[in-house]
């Protein structure tokens, strides 16, 4: 029999040499500083989507990611992975008429990222092992991506785990997530914004003088981070709409991440209607979309919805390159997209604090729909869009990110409520916490990454 054809990943940047799947996976970041995208992107019939219908959760998770692990990984031990990785519920509450919020706040670390730091921890920790090597996790966080990381890696043979984070800019709870578990995972204030934490490890990722240490990412500059980040748009879709429906996605965005993963779905066939993609007030991206100009915000502005302070979305490369241009890692743009295509699939608004915080309101008063910021910023996106674009009977999800008791603050001070903790974030308050803090200087963390991991 003939071994399947690797499906292989190419940089945006257009300089490095296409790899595969596994790869892609231990790099993060391609050589020449670009991220990975697929060559071309997997399709599935009409018949495979309306099949999902009578799956669960890992199963679709399984028929979805295999399309990329054919010939990496065994189907046998993939579905396992799934089954392992997906053993708690994706929520889909319905708000009003087809309006639905999806709750992806059941994982361990009650946050949307569980969904690809699990899966993308279990992947690496079975090539590593297979292989005989080690692996040094970089990763910077404006809010839920070190806490979701640290916890899938925390105690993975063969990984260290490393993690930036800006001082002051994330919740207590956010912080205590990363910097109670210790063992093979280190933790690192940085003095200054996401966007600068977020540079100094892509630097280090092409720092020839930090090339004896094994580096990769779990940002959503890792195609790791994307591909499982598709599976929950098809399970909603597959639970929300009849025959080939197309649906309206909204998805609240910082980095990119959690959008491109819908824009992965769409182009496997997955029919969507519009995605709306709300900001908070860093709006980089909705004034790209209405002048045609790109001007990154440095440094990027503090919001409420902290995990969403981007100034330079890492993944605005992988849309810019699907839509034939090309930025690179600076924020340069090299070649426009299809700025009207752009515009036709998607919808972007800002949301300042002054309305994220209204919107927290106004939904607990009119649905008791109750939301975080960051889903709020979502909300008011979505309000926003249909008061263009009326919804009429099309199905639309709306995406929260993470569990309002990760901002208990906010959230009582905004309803006079207490919401409902979580056991697995009740259980840090008791916990000691440990970390280093670092200016936001490359050089510092040069010397810092060669004293512990060399």
């Amino acid at each position: 029999m003939t071994a399947p054809a690797l499906l292989k990943f190419t940089s945006t940047n257009g300089q490095s040499p296409a790899v595969d799947l596994k790869d892609a996976l231990l790099r993060g970041q391609a050589p020449d500083q670009g991220l990975y995208m697929p060559e071309s992107f997997p399709r599935l019939t009409p018949a495979r989507f309306e099949a999902f219908r009578e799956m669960e959760y890992p199963r679709i998770a399984f028929e979805v990611l295999r399309e990329y692990t054919r010939g990496i990984v065994e189907e046998d031990l993939l579905l396992e992975l799934c089954e392992d990785a997906y053993n708690y519920a994706v929520p889909l509450e319905n708000v009003y008429d087809r309006v639905h919020v999806m709750r992806l706040d059941r994982g361990p670390t009650a946050s949307f990222k569980d969904f690809a730091a699990r899966m993308m921890a279990r992947l690496i920790g079975h090539f590593l092992r297979r292989d005989g090597r080690e692996l040094t996790i970089l990763t910077a966080t404006s809010g839920d991506t070190g806490s979701a990381v640290a916890s899938a890696f925390h105690g993975i043979e063969g990984i260290r785990v490393c993690v930036l984070f800006p001082t002051g800019e994330v919740s207590a709870r956010q912080r205590k997530q990363m910097t109670t578990l210790g063992g093979n995972v280190r933790t690192i204030a940085i003095d200054g914004k996401f966007d600068d934490c977020q540079a100094m490890v892509k630097r280090a990722f092409a720092d020839p003088e930090l090339g004896s240490i094994p580096l990769s990412s779990a940002n959503s500059i890792n195609i790791g981070r994307l591909l499982p980040q598709s599976v929950y748009y098809v399970y909603a879709w597959s639970r929300l709409t009849k025959g080939n429906e197309p649906i309206v996605i909204v998805t609240p965005s910082g980095n990119f991440g959690n959008m491109m993963g819908a824009i992965f779905a769409r182009e496997m066939g997955m029919p969507v209607k519009r995605l709306v993609v709300p900001v908070n007030e860093n709006d980089e991206f909705p004034k790209f979309l209405a002048t045609n100009t790109y001007a990154k915000i440095a440094p990027s502005l503090a919001c409420v919805s902290n995990a969403m302070n981007v100034g330079h979305p890492s993944n605005l490369a992988r849309l810019v390159s699907l839509y034939g241009g090309h930025i690179d890692e600076t924020g340069k743009v090299h070649k426009l997209p299809d700025l009207a295509a752009m515009r036709r699939d998607l919808f972007s608004t800002s949301v300042t604090d002054d309305a994220t915080r209204a919107t927290i309101k106004e939904a607990w008063e009119q649905h008791r729909l109750l939301l975080e910021p960051h889903g709020a910023v979502g909300w008011r996106g979505f309000l926003d869009y249909i008061a263009t674009e009326p919804l009429g009977n099309s199905p639309a999800v709306v995406i929260e990110t993470a569990h309002p008791a990760k901002f208990p603050e906010e959230i009582e001070r905004l309803l006079q409520i207490e919401p409902d903790t979580p056991p697995a974030l009740a259980r840090l308050d008791d916990l000691d916490e440990s970390y280093d803090r670092l200016a936001a200087d490359y050089d510092a963390f040069r010397d810092y990454l060669r004293a512990r991991y060399t």
